[in-house]
């Protein structure tokens, strides 16, 4: 996957969720955030990476599911269960690294960096949806009919 792409991406929809969102945004923003920077901390040199179980990439990847399960749980919006998901799927990821080593290395790195880009997706929507909804409240509160 293209990194600068998604530091990229990453950056203008955390902004956005700072600007525009709610609690859930926020949290979800910087879970997301938190979890870049982690993983960069413990990745192993390019040519051992994903030959393995990456252990403290597993690590990092249940604490932020437990960061986004704990959002979902307490939101009343539907989004946050769609990040909690998709997360999960990367934790599957490494399962499957775990009960097969013989996976593929490139095919390990891929399944665990791709969901990054649909919780961003869904961020992205989340956020802006939720904005909408603040914004159509407050025109109902200034011009109750």
């Amino acid at each position: 996957m293209l990194p600068w792409l998604f530091r990229l991406l990453l950056i203008g929809v955390v902004i956005f969720a700072l600007w525009r969102g709610g609690r859930d945004e926020r949290l979800v923003a910087a879970f997301c955030v938190i979890g870049t920077i982690m993983t960069q901390l413990v990745l192993g040199p390019i040519p051992e990476r994903f030959q393995n179980v990456e252990i403290g990439l597993f690590a990092i990847d249940l604490i932020v599911l437990g960061g986004f399960l704990a959002v979902a749980l307490r939101s009343y919006r539907f989004w946050p269960l769609w990040v909690a998901g998709l997360q999960l799927t990367t934790i599957l990821g490494h399962i499957l690294k775990g009960l097969d080593t013989a996976l593929i290395p490139q095919a390990y790195g891929a399944a665990l960096t791709f969901w990054g880009y649909p919780i961003l997706a869904v961020l992205l929507i989340g956020t802006w949806r939720g904005h909408r909804r603040q914004l159509r409240e407050q025109d109902q509160q200034a011009c109750p009919s």
